[in-house]
């Protein structure tokens, strides 16, 4: 054997500690701090925007009328009603009477100044074509205030 002592001949494993790296922690505050600046310049000031708080404010002019609501119903059928009453048969894909009903509405509530408010009420079966039928019939009478309800009200 050797002479000199025993020597250890494994690789030796020097435990290197590196501590707090300051380097990438500044690039990470860089970072963060360009992406505050850039988002910065797309925030609005609240003193900027225009909200009115609810509260008591300007009384609504007496002289303006409530909108007619009318309601337009459109049976699995095919049948369409205003205001619960029929008009015209489901064959009738131009609906002659309901468009004349309609405009004379439509032309009553522009003489008072008042709008006219639609609301569809479809039938879950009913044919979308027919529906589009009725949507024809409110484009003649020149009625754009339309809203959509699907179904029926039953167990709300």
């Amino acid at each position: 054997m050797s002479e000199g002592g025993n020597h250890s001949r494994g690789v030796e494993i020097e435990t290197v500690n590196a501590g707090f790296q300051i380097a990438p922690m500044i690039d990470v505050v860089f970072v963060i701090m360009l992406f505050f600046m850039v988002m910065a310049g797309a925030v609005k000031v609240e003193r900027e925007l225009k909200t009115q708080l609810p509260g008591i404010g300007t009384p609504a002019n007496s002289d303006e009328q409530q909108p007619d609501e009318i309601t337009v119903t459109v049976e699995e059928s095919g049948a369409v009603t205003l205001n619960e009453e029929e008009f015209d048969s489901p064959d009738k894909k131009s609906l002659p009477d309901f468009t004349a009903n309609l405009m004379r509405l439509k032309q009553e509530a522009d003489s008072r100044g008042a709008k006219v408010l639609v609301t569809i009420q479809a039938e879950e079966q009913a044919l979308y074509e027919r529906i589009i039928d009725v949507l024809n019939a409110m484009a003649k009478a020149r009625i754009s205030n339309v809203t959509f309800t699907v179904g029926t009200d039953e167990g709300f």
